[in-house]
Order: C-alpha cells, then sequence, then structure tokens
C-alpha cells in the first residue's frame, strides 16, 4: 500500500547575501569621541570647496555696486585723510618723523586686515546657518575661507601702501627702511599672526553668540576701542606713562602693529621678546578657539 504525502513545493527565496568583502565608503560622517578631535585632514578634502567660498566672499561683497572693488582704495584713502584732519592737524601727535600719511596709511593696512578678520569670523555660525542646516561640510571652512579672501583685499591695500611709498620716497625727511630680507620675512610672519588672531578670537565670538546675540551687538564697538588701544594713529615712542606704556604693549597687537612698521617705513619697534609673546598668545588663543568651534558645532543648530 502506497502512502502519499502532501508535501508543500519548496520556495527558495532571493535573498541579498552579504557581501564577502567589506564595502568601502568614499565618506564616513561619524560623532566626535573627544574634545580634542579635530579633524583638520577633512578640512583639506574640502579644499575646493574652501576656493569656492573664498571667491564668493571676494565677489559677493562689492556685486551690486558702482564702485566694485575700488572701495578697498577709497575706504584706506578717506580714512587716512580723516585721520591727518584729527591727529596731525588738531590733535598734533607726532609720527616719529615718517611723513603722516604713510604712517597713517601703514597703521590701517595691518589693522584692517585683523579686524575684517575678526568680524567676519565672529558671525560664522549665525550668518551660515541656513547653509549648514541643509548640507554637509567641515564648519571650519567657513572662517578659513573669510580669512583667505581678507588677504586678497590686504595685498589690494598693501599696493596702495607701496605706491604711496614710492611717491614719498622723493623726500628728504623719510627714514630709512630695513633691508629687503628683513622686509621679506617680517610681513608674511605678521599677516600669518594677524590671521590666526583673528581666526582664534573671531571663532570663539562665533562660538559664543549662538546663544548669547548681544555679543554681535558689541563686538564692532569693542574693534573699535581696541583699535585705539594699539599704536594704529599713534607711535608707541609718544607714550610717556609707564603705567599706560605697560597695559598698551601688554596687548598682543602692538608688537605687530610696531613691526610692521619698522618692516615698511624703517620707524616704530622690533622687539624679540614682545614678538613672541604675540606669537604665543596667538597660538594659544586659536587652540581654545578650535577646541570651543568643535564643542559648538555639533549642537549649534538646536540654539541658533
Amino acid at each position: 500500500m502506497l502512502e502519499s504525502t502532501n508535501k508543500p513545493p519548496s520556495t527558495s527565496l532571493n535573498l541579498p547575501q552579504p557581501p564577502s568583502t567589506p564595502i568601502e565608503w568614499d565618506l564616513e560622517i561619524k560623532p566626535q569621541s573627544h574634545l580634542l578631535d579635530i579633524n583638520l585632514k577633512e578640512v583639506w578634502k574640502y579644499r575646493d570647496l574652501l576656493w569656492m567660498f573664498v571667491k564668493r566672499d571676494f565677489t559677493a561683497q562689492y556685486k551690486q555696486t558702482i564702485l566694485g572693488p575700488l572701495w578697498h582704495f577709497i575706504q584706506p584713502l578717506f580714512t587716512t585723510v580723516v585721520f591727518l584732519v584729527v591727529f596731525t592737524n588738531i590733535a598734533k601727535i607726532s609720527t616719529d618723523g615718517v611723513p603722516p600719511v604713510l604712517f597713517y596709511m601703514s597703521g590701517i593696512t595691518i589693522w584692517n586686515y585683523f579686524s575684517s578678520c575678526l568680524n567676519a569670523t565672529s558671525s560664522t555660525f549665525v550668518a551660515n546657518a541656513g547653509i549648514f542646516g541643509k548640507v554637509y561640510f567641515p564648519r571650519l571652512v567657513i572662517p578659513l575661507s573669510t580669512v583667505m579672501s581678507n588677504i586678497i583685499k590686504f595685498g589690494i591695500q598693501f599696493l596702495l601702501l607701496l605706491a604711496a611709498m614710492l611717491w614719498y620716497k622723493l623726500a628728504p625727511s623719510t627714514p630709512s627702511t630695513p633691508s629687503t630680507a628683513s622686509t621679506l620675512i617680517l610681513i608674511p610672519t605678521i599677516i600669518i599672526i594677524m590671521a590666526g588672531l583673528g581666526l582664534g578670537l573671531g571663532i570663539i565670538i562665533s562660538s559664543m553668540t549662538t546663544k548669547y546675540r548681544d555679543l554681535n551687538v558689541l563686538i564692532g564697538f569693542a574693534v573699535q576701542l581696541l583699535m585705539y588701544a594699539t599704536p594704529v594713529v599713534y607711535p608707541l615712542s609718544t607714550i610717556t606713562s609707564d603705567k599706560l606704556r605697560f597695559w598698551i604693549t601688554l596687548n598682543p597687537l602692538t608688537p605687530l602693529v610696531e613691526a610692521f612698521r619698522y618692516a615698511m617705513l624703517g620707524v616704530g619697534s622690533f622687539d624679540a621678546g614682545s614678538f613672541g609673546y604675540s606669537i604665543g598668545f596667538m597660538l594659544i588663543t586659536l587652540f581654545i578657539g578650535l577646541l570651543i568651534f568643535s564643542k559648538v558645532e555639533k549642537t549649534f543648530m538646536d540654539t541658533v
């Protein structure tokens, strides 16, 4: 007797099989594991985006203006004229034997670079919240692009300073400038230190403005006051009070402005100890700024 069994037909499901080798992803976005986890290699990978932001910052500022980039020449010229009227003709402040135009223009040139970097980077999170909330990229790219775009503006104003120096070269009262070698070494070093100070202080303020918007109002006023605490419109040699001179030299920007004038005009002073103090202050400020920036960038979208 044959016994029949009704067995259901066998079905095979074509389920995807796990790959034999692990998948290599082009990009992995991982949370930061600790405070010192600052991935600078990732910033280098996004260097094309960095250059795009540099171009945007430079071209968009005067895109719908009549004079356009000529404002980079007009602004320092007008400021120099105001300083001539106020500090030379009215206040009778000495310029250490240098033609006042060169003295004020040299201070304005280096100061404008620092103040532009500080003002722009201090609003990184607030001004770019719309971009940060839509697409991922290293947030440090934005303040770095600001510092780099301001170098272009500094270069334009630096050419204006060189043109003014060429004009006043015929004046016998112009003091002798340092050697070309010392100038070529000092000027780039000063620019790098100024960029580091502007970037470090700017990202610290930017990290704080995500919660405290009052800082946006205070930063412009504070930068103006800081200019008068720095020998931009007066030489350090005119400060006779020891107490006041101490506080002014405590400002890390003072040795940089003095060294810039020394390299360009041969006046002012260059002290290796004070210059090293500015470098150390810049490194500490930049390090603290990067730590705070990397911490705030993870949660700033909840408060901005």
